[in-house]
């Protein structure tokens, strides 16, 4: 047997010997040998015969022989067949799908409702759930206040139509009274709310453009306190949840593997970048091992899928897990869970 890297160069019986020895595989965790593929491949062909067909599958690199053992394990190459071309996929029946939604804060702001996600793809599959929280300026503002603290420091109080409320204290280049304070917020409020921050600095510039000389005292205090309350906010942020769940898995055990995941929780950065590309793919996506090109999933996969309001991409959850998980099982529930908290932002973020 040749192997071209394209599932159909495989011939019916050694897909169904890998079928089979990788969902043995993921069932217990131990090695696969040929006199269980000879009892469980449903294959009329004796053990002698599964054993030549193992190390055909292991010289194309989709399954490998640990030391100890005279069984056979998937490799991450393995694994990506078995994903892409031999497994069933189905998606959640209507009372898991209702089960998930009842676990889901309604009326949530958005950090609550997140939180919510990631903590509930951990515990549904036991593994790491994370999810990337958007920048409160991917939502709308719905209202604005100022409080003059000071001759030069203001507090601005931001209410986001996600639920979500910011506070943010800036200094203004001249003195404005609380009463131009507050005919700025009421402008402001009259004009641009249901707009998101960056659609109000550049409309507010324009503005400003096209008044020219006879701009008015009043746009004149809105631009001047509008371009610092509008700043964009600090980075994503990302949430994970359950990452003690990988200590018990045994091919997770070794320590250092443990501690370089770890490590990428803490940092968060290099996380962030992968859950970013994510965000740019339609649909669920799946990393086996180094297919993520991050040094601290290589023992890992990665199952995640976008959610957002309307047809923008807000963010990305999933679960990071071993390879050997029931991907039939965790790819339903991230998609799911996808669609349920695009579903709950779009009923929060919809104006009444």
């Amino acid at each position: 047997m040749t192997y071209s890297g394209h599932p159909d160069s495989l011939d019916a019986r050694s897909r169904s010997v890998l079928r089979t020895l990788i969902a043995q595989y993921i069932a217990d965790g131990q090695p696969v040998g040929s006199r269980t593929l000879a009892k469980s491949s449903g294959l009329d062909v004796s053990p002698a015969t599964i054993r030549n067909i193992m190390s055909d599958l292991e010289e194309a690199g989709l399954v490998a022989a640990p030391h100890t053992s005279a069984g056979r394990v998937p490799t991450a190459q393995g694994y990506r067949m078995f994903v892409d071309s031999l497994l069933e996929m189905r998606p959640l029946g209507e009372p898991q799908v209702e089960q998930l939604r009842r676990e889901l804060p309604t009326g949530a702001a958005t950090p609550a409702l997140l939180g919510s996600a990631s903590a509930l793809l951990s515990e549904i599959t036991r593994f790491v759930g994370v999810v990337s929280v958007p920048r409160h300026d991917e939502f709308p503002f719905r209202h604005i206040d100022f409080v003059a603290l000071d001759a030069n420091r203001v507090l601005v109080i931001l209410v986001f139509t996600d639920g979500q409320v910011q506070n943010r204290v800036i200094e203004t280049q001249q003195p404005h009274s609380p009463s131009e304070l507050e005919q700025t917020a009421n402008f402001l409020n009259s004009n641009y709310a249901g707009m998101r921050l960056d659609e109000i600095r550049k409309r507010l510039l324009r503005e400003m453009r096209e008044e020219g000389a006879h701009l008015n005292r009043l746009l004149a205090s809105a631009v001047e306190v509008a371009q610092q309350a509008f700043q964009s906010p600090i980075d994503n942020d990302m949430l994970v949840t359950g990452q003690t769940n990988l200590m018990g898995v045994n091919e997770l055990s070794e320590v250092d593997r443990l501690r370089d995941l770890f490590d990428a929780f803490q940092r968060k950065r290099d996380l962030l970048q992968l859950l970013e590309r994510c965000s740019r793919a339609e649909g669920v996506r799946l990393f086996i091992g180094e297919e993520s090109g991050f040094a601290a999933l290589g023992g890992y996969s990665l199952v995640t899928a976008p959610y957002g309001v309307g047809n923008r991409v807000l963010g990305v959850l999933g679960v990071i897990g071993p390879t050997r998980m029931a991907y039939e099982r965790v790819i339903p529930v991230v998609a799911t869970t996808a669609q349920l908290i695009s579903g709950a932002l779009n009923r929060s973020t919809t104006p009444p």
